[in-house]
């Protein structure tokens, strides 16, 4: 009794997943005993016979194509489940009857795509774990430092003249350090939130690199090198945001001045068609292959102890590589250890 019950429960189920065939195998059916009876001219009894074997016939048609409806969508939800509980390791071993090829397609580009968004927010959360360590790094060595010589003036050390005026310059040092870092912190928020407002427009580009080059001649003069802005064709105007680029610009040409001990730091436009590049090298220590692809990675340094000992936040770097995509361009960086380095962009003529 009970065998049967679940039989007959089945067999409703499987009707009920094929309903949206029965109109469609009624009207075959009575289109069948409509064509039969007129051309084998059957007595009533015979049409009444034959229409209900028809009847019978389509009810066990139908139940069996609910079965098979209802296996396929099994199938398709025991697949989605194994996505969501992240079993599968490869689109291979997602399979599906022949006859749904396409959603079997389409299921397995879903899981590639759910792969890649798993995988971009472990990602994300390592870089996030990664930036707030590194962040709290850099404000905890400034505040340290300022507590430390703070604290030495106020246990006497104040009175001492000797030391009194020195301990205050290293704190304010270390208070301009924090203040940049902050300022840097808010900049890359700023970029990465699309909160940044940026104000285009045509430019004369000798007259603004001549104007950056005096402001930072007197820093490369202190460490004996030449700072050289290359002779640039009268007239040639660029398109972009003279506040950030100079941000750009002021970071690079700082950045050659402090990695070069001897020879040089230029710079440069070239003409290329509907751009100029804008070039920046120097002859100073080079970088490695193996960090050229890391050197535009928040708080990445490439000698983190010389980093250290000539000032920096490690976000520079991070701050241009954005400010030129905002432009629609991109750092390019050509370096060999021991020869110096060259930074370049574009920017529309």
């Amino acid at each position: 009794m009970v065998i049967a019950l679940k039989s007959l429960t089945k067999f409703f189920v499987n009707l009920k997943s094929s309903k949206i065939f029965v109109r469609e195998f009624l009207f075959l059916t009575i289109g069948i005993l409509l064509t039969t009876s007129i051309f084998l001219s059957l007595s009533f009894t015979e049409i009444i016979s034959l229409f209900f074997l028809l009847i019978i016939f389509t009810f066990f048609t139908i139940n069996s194509l609910g079965k098979k409806r209802n296996k396929e969508l099994s199938d398709i939800k025991t697949i989605i489940n194994a996505i969501r509980k992240n079993k599968f390791k490869s689109p291979e071993e997602i399979k599906l009857d022949k006859q749904l090829v396409e959603l079997e397609g389409e299921i397995k580009s879903m899981f590639l795509r759910t792969q890649n968004d798993i995988a971009n927010l472990k990602k994300l959360e390592r870089v996030r774990t990664e930036f707030l360590g590194n962040v709290s790094h850099e404000l905890r060595t400034p505040i340290f430092a300022i507590q430390g010589y703070l604290e030495t003036l106020l246990n006497g050390a104040i009175e001492d003249n000797k030391v009194n005026r020195n301990f205050l310059e290293k704190a304010n040092h270390h208070t301009n350090n924090l203040n940049t870092l902050l300022n840097e912190l808010i900049d890359i928020s700023m970029i990465e939130s699309g909160q940044m407002n940026m104000s285009f427009r045509y430019f004369d580009i000798a007259e603004y690199l001549e104007q950056i080059c005096n402001d930072l001649k007197p820093i490369a003069e202190e460490k004996n090198l030449e700072l050289i802005l290359h002779p640039i064709k009268d007239g040639l105007q660029l398109f972009g945001d003279k506040v950030r680029l100079k941000q750009v610009l002021v970071n690079l040409i700082q950045n050659s001045i402090k990695y070069t001990e001897n020879g040089k730091v230029e710079v440069l436009v070239e003409e290329i068609k509907k751009f100029g590049r804008i070039i920046v090298k120097d002859t100073g220590f080079g970088i490695s292959d193996s960090d050229l692809d890391r050197i535009f990675e928040r708080f990445y340094r490439v000698d983190k102890d010389r980093s250290r000992a000539v000032g920096g936040t490690g976000l520079g770097l991070a701050i241009v590589k954005h400010i030129i995509e905002a432009h629609g361009s991109r750092m390019e960086v050509k370096s060999k250890v021991g020869s110096g380095s060259e930074f370049s962009f574009l920017l529309k003529k």
